[in-house]
């Protein structure tokens, strides 16, 4: 499995802090507040309810710390673990009002995240048994970007770019605009550091013969070819540049994909339609 990496502790304190205020209004957890003694105690479980693969346990357990750091958070599986129905993923232990009162935001987090995970970790167990691995876009959920993009790395899956400044990716767009491809990357060499990527579309095997002869590219994005033509695209190339297949990839597509040797597959549907994985929260018994 790809490595998880360590989630920015600033960055998940101020996410919880949101979806917390979010969610607790002006005047808290009425509910909670109404029916649950203050000094109640509760023994609260999070379960799977549907198979699938784990991410976001940091956030979950900010988000009971957060209302009451007397809780207890003790996971019993880790990130990036594959989920059964049932599976106990942690169990919490203190006082009930703020255990209860943080409840929606921590398994809003989780389940998504999961989710994510799970999306990704269905594309990736498809193509195992090639080079190729998936990477996801930067089709995110705005302010969540770096949570799903952990999710993917938790699914098995690689990430691209985190943002605008990461690389240059010069895309179709770019290149109408600058009026050749030769144009746009004489400018991105131009303009690029020692230590920034290139990367250049191309939806034509023409195309693709630019970029080489160029030379300047570090990274070619092949976009909406077939199999075929993504295997004579790998052959050309020949190892001078990294290749990623984009565009409409799908479970049914994404064996072949692989299987025509590039490096890369980039999948947007992975962060974008993930469906939210099905865990809950109960108490415990016994």
């Amino acid at each position: 499995m790809t490595a998880l990496g360590q989630l920015d502790p600033i960055a998940v304190r101020r996410a919880v802090e949101a979806a917390l205020a979010e969610d607790l209004g002006r005047a808290g957890d009425v509910t909670t507040a109404a029916t649950i003694p203050a000094d109640a105690r509760a023994r609260l479980v999070i379960a799977a309810r549907q198979p699938g693969r784990l991410a976001g346990l940091p956030l979950a357990e900010a988000a009971f710390a957060a209302l009451a750091p007397a809780i207890r958070f003790v996971a019993e599986k880790g990130d990036g673990d594959a989920l059964a129905p049932g599976d106990v993923i942690a169990r919490i232990e203190g006082p009930a009002r703020p255990a209860l009162s943080a409840e929606r935001t921590a398994l809003n987090f989780l389940g998504h995240l999961s989710g994510v995970a799970t999306a990704t970790a269905s594309f990736a167990d498809l193509i195992a048994h090639t080079r190729a691995k998936i990477c996801c876009t930067r089709k995110t959920t705005p302010g969540l970007r770096v949570f799903e993009k952990y999710a993917v790395r938790c699914g098995g899956g690689a990430n691209h770019r985190f943002g605008l400044d990461d690389a240059i990716l010069i895309k179709d767009n770019h290149i109408a605009v600058a009026g050749s491809i030769a144009a746009a990357l004489d400018g991105a060499k131009a303009y690029a550091g020692h230590l920034v990527k290139i990367e250049i579309e191309v939806d034509t095997l023409d195309q693709l013969d630019q970029v080489l002869a160029h030379g300047a590219a570090d990274v070619v994005l092949l976009d909406n070819m077939g199999p075929d033509v993504l295997r004579e695209a790998v052959a050309r190339v020949a190892g001078r540049l990294v290749t990623e297949a984009s565009g409409n990839v799908s479970l049914e597509t994404v064996k072949a994909i692989a299987e025509s040797g590039v490096d890369l597959i980039s999948v947007g549907r992975i962060t974008h339609s993930a469906p939210t994985l099905d865990l809950g929260l109960d108490v415990a018994v016994g």
